[in-house]
């Protein structure tokens, strides 16, 4: 698996004053298709979490093309871009459905992390999921 497309309805609350989506949002588009990323990769956030690892945000950016509106349907894909042990780069690309415009793109990264979020090397922690992970790295 090296991308997933997530499908997201914005919705008019998302929107600001000049009715477009606030750029905050972006954000929680990228996290959206971040855990239908995990899910389809076999591997839920829950699941990972209930093991005890966690993936907290070290940083972010985000680079915005064209505004999309309330009612607009976008689609949010999903790859990993970089993997190496006790750290995870996913990439983001939204495009807007009905003609494919790119709105945004842009990166989190994150630590793998115990529950303590003290930083795992997560290929000696726990093989499993190290495994999931690279078999994602495009």
């Amino acid at each position: 698996m090296h991308s997933v497309d997530t499908y997201i309805r914005v919705r008019y609350k998302e929107t600001d004053r000049m009715g477009v989506v606030h750029h905050s949002n972006y954000y929680i588009y990228f996290e959206i298709g971040r855990t239908e990323f995990m899910r389809k990769m076999g591997l839920s956030y829950k699941e990972m979490e209930d093991m005890g690892y966690m993936m907290p945000v070290i940083e972010t950016n985000c680079h915005y093309k064209s505004p999309v509106g309330h009612d607009d349907q976008i689609i949010v894909n999903t790859k990993m871009g970089r993997f190496k042990g006790a750290r995870v780069t996913l990439e983001y690309e939204i495009r807007k459905k009905d003609d494919d415009t790119l709105v945004a793109y842009g990166s989190t990264i994150h630590a793998i992390t115990d529950s303590n979020l003290k930083p795992v090397n997560i290929k000696k922690a726990c093989p499993m999921i190290y495994e999931k992970f690279i078999n994602c790295v495009s």
